[in-house]
């Protein structure tokens, strides 16, 4: 029994001994382990950067090769045309002949107004009348005393005619004839002279209705009835002669000397999309000091759109010319005007300054900084630098 507890005893201590023998060796594995865990991580890592610095450099390489080849650019080489010159302006609708109509007598209370805005008349016909009861009954009283004038004339040649049958047999002296005859001429005068009152009188009426001088469109009214007018107070109505209309445009000192009496022109009033022709009848033979503009009067026909007062746009036809013509999509622009871009023969690209004209259904001439020969960059011109390396593709027509 004492044998067996002994043995027992002595397994259990050599037991003991080797599991405190076997834990630093499993540690020193595990830590081996995990240094060959960290140097293969290393390892691949070193190779995936260093491939991908390769191909960074295989990718630079060859951007560099393209760049260095220049980048495809379309060009044109536009030649020269003939095109027309057009004038854009603006300008003020106005009447050709606007004719400003007032009381021309002593006026009076207004008692009926015929006319409105926007209502053709003809010459002569009346527009207002004024209150005229006392100058009728004036009328009236001069017209009495015609009356009595002419009276008084008939009995003084009644009276001449007796002293002339008297005076032959000796009844009455010739002296006597003589003032029978400065009676009969005195009567005869005054008569005259109530007629010219009368005249006077019944012309003075006539003027109290206002009549339009002219026959034409009444753009105008500011008067009512009831109103009270004088030959103070002002214009009544605005007549335009015939309806005619026109466009006074302004245009520069420089433009002014390209047109002439004549000239055709296409008037687009604001807010109409219709284009009414005309023509240039008359030009300001003056340039204003502080803007250096001028006016061109263009006439029009009548049109209710054709408002006086009222804005509009103006293209003048001012001959032809010959120049290159380029798209919208070739010029470009900054603050100091428009420009192109041009490549030379070396395939370097180079900023060309322009002026250009007006727009075309063909495109933008260019009137100065091209001959037409030159090979202008067609689209992208805004993404390019001057003295940049380029392959240029010529645009078939």
């Amino acid at each position: 029994m004492n044998y067996e507890t002994s043995i027992t005893s002595q397994n259990q201590l050599e037991f003991q001994e080797f599991g405190n023998d076997s834990a630093p060796r499993n540690r020193k594995v595990w830590i081996i382990l995990a240094l060959v865990i960290v140097m293969l991580a290393a390892g691949a890592a070193y190779f995936i950067l260093a491939k991908q610095k390769s191909a960074a450099q295989v990718t630079a390489a060859a951007g560099k090769d393209a760049k260095a080849a220049g980048q495809s650019i379309t060009v044109v080489s536009p030649g020269s045309d003939t095109v027309a010159r057009m004038i854009n302006a603006t300008g003020t609708l106005a009447a050709r002949r606007e004719v400003p109509v007032g009381v021309v007598g002593e006026g009076g209370q207004v008692s009926a107004v015929y006319v409105n805005a926007g209502d053709w008349v003809k010459q002569g016909q009346i527009l207002l009348s004024i209150d005229r009861s006392v100058q009728t009954q004036q009328a009236a009283a001069l017209s009495a005393q015609i009356g009595v004038a002419r009276a008084d004339l008939q009995l003084a040649e009644n009276e001449l005619q007796r002293a002339l049958q008297l005076v032959s047999r000796g009844f009455i002296s010739k002296a006597d004839v003589d003032r029978k005859i400065a009676t009969r001429d005195a009567a005869r005068a005054r008569v005259n002279v109530a007629n010219a009152q009368l005249n006077e009188t019944q012309a003075r009426n006539a003027r109290l209705d206002v009549r339009a001088p002219v026959g034409g469109y009444v753009l105008e009214r500011k008067v009512e009835p009831g109103q009270t007018v004088s030959a103070g107070a002002g214009v009544l109505f605005r007549i335009a002669k015939g309806g005619e209309m026109e466009l006074q445009a302004l245009l520069g000192e420089a433009d002014l000397a390209l047109v002439s009496n004549g000239v055709t022109a296409q008037v687009t009033p604001v807010g109409d999309a219709r284009v009414f022709n005309g023509q240039i009848w008359q030009i300001s033979p003056m340039i204003d000091a502080v803007s250096r503009q001028g006016i061109a009067r263009i006439a029009l026909p009548f049109d209710r759109a054709l408002r006086p007062g009222g804005f509009a746009n103006v293209q003048i036809q001012a001959g032809a010319t010959t120049a290159p013509i380029l798209p919208e999509s070739a010029i470009q622009n900054d603050k100091d005007g428009s420009y192109v871009y041009l490549v030379g023969a070396d395939n370097k690209t180079a900023k060309r300054r322009v002026k250009t004209g007006s727009v075309t259904a063909s495109g933008i001439p260019v009137l100065e900084g091209l001959a037409g020969t030159e090979r202008v960059v067609l689209r992208a011109g805004s993404f390019l630098s001057e003295g940049e390396v380029v392959k240029p593709v010529l645009e078939k027509k």
